[in-house]
């Protein structure tokens, strides 16, 4: 099938690298059509060696569409995608609106693929938070293996995951502060050039953010309702990519050699784990995972505190990986099982 395919959001972070990866992709469609709000018609964008003009999402007929790749946030999407659904498009839908609707499956393919046929009951698949794709791709094969009872994550997320504005915002307080003249936060609660805030999203009830309670359910959701999971998420003063501490506790043993060997095999990750004794570091850093598709492993170590528990480091770009990669991963595996 050649499907007609459509980019909500075309000219944002995610947009945008959903139109690269889509012309990096094996998907060949018949047409590729960049949708925007009203503020960006005529707008052009890149997909490939083409130059899209930006056509206004309010006016646009999607009549023979097949797919949407929807990333311009919840608000649009409560409204848009049922009725891009109820005329025959199916989303896939980048932002948090859908995510715990159950009857919407949330796709991490290398995870639980298996679920992705009850996109039928709306039409509607969801593609989860960043954090947590990256973080699913690496426990899943330790879940296959020696079965998974907690996990405690801290999180190191770049700008990028809170749009252009707080990327350009680091960027300017950078800036200001070799000439005495940073700006005042705008997009984040406290300064975030030279500064960790422990913050993503709104504050709940009980303390957590909502970031952080996202990471519990829709792990629950994609891996195992069985699993505990506790989260920290912080931002720091990088623009792409983001890194994650993770505490694995096992139901049975595996050594840290053991797990090095069954994630060297898994899909969708890259090892890179090197002993402190050999040339280079033997680490990755979001800088050096930034551009890249891979979920990246690395410092996989016990933990000798707790009985079958690991140490690892996670890594991965979170506007390929942890967003566009993952959509248009969904929609290959959408034109391959299902639209044919």
């Amino acid at each position: 099938m050649s499907p007609k395919i459509a980019v909500i959001g075309a000219t944002g972070n995610v947009g945008t690298e959903m139109l690269n990866i889509l012309a990096e992709s094996d998907i060949t469609p018949r047409e590729v059509v960049a949708i925007a709000s009203s503020n960006s018609i005529g707008r052009e964008v890149s997909y490939g060696d083409e130059i899209l003009r930006c056509k206004d999402l309010t006016d646009f007929d999607f009549t023979n569409t097949d797919i949407a790749l929807m990333s311009a946030g919840g608000a649009v999407s409560k409204v848009w995608a049922p009725r891009l659904a109820k005329a025959g498009v199916v989303v896939i839908d980048n932002s948090s609106y859908w995510r715990m609707d159950k009857d919407v499956p949330l796709i991490v393919p290398e995870v639980n693929l298996h679920a992705l046929g009850g996109y039928k009951k709306k039409n509607i698949i969801a593609n989860p938070n960043c954090s947590t794709i990256q973080l699913v791709v690496a426990l899943k094969p330790l879940h296959d293996k020696a079965k998974i009872k907690r996990v405690v994550v801290s999180t190191y997320q770049s700008t990028s995951g809170a749009g252009k504005a707080a990327m350009d915002e680091l960027w300017l307080q950078t800036k200001g502060a070799y000439v005495n003249d940073i700006p005042a936060p705008e997009n984040f609660s406290k300064q975030i050039a030279f500064n960790v805030i422990p913050q993503i999203d709104v504050f709940l009830a009980n303390g957590d953010t909502k970031e952080e309670w996202k990471m519990e359910v829709e792990t629950k959701k994609i891996l195992d309702a069985n699993i505990k999971v506790t989260a920290t998420c912080v931002r720091v003063p990088t623009f792409v990519s983001h890194a994650e501490s993770v505490n694995v506790e096992l139901t049975n043993a595996l050594c840290a050699d053991e797990a090095r060997e069954i994630l060297r095999q898994s899909p969708g990750i890259l090892l890179y784990d090197k002993p402190d004794h050999e040339e280079g570091a033997g680490f990755i850093t979001p800088l050096e995972a930034t551009g890249e598709y891979a979920v990246y492993i690395s410092r996989i170590r016990k933990d000798t505190t707790r009985p079958h528990a690991l140490n690892m480091w996670v890594v991965a770009d979170n506007l390929r990986k942890g967003a566009a990669l993952n959509a248009v991963q969904i929609a290959e595996a959408l034109l391959h099982s299902h639209l044919k």
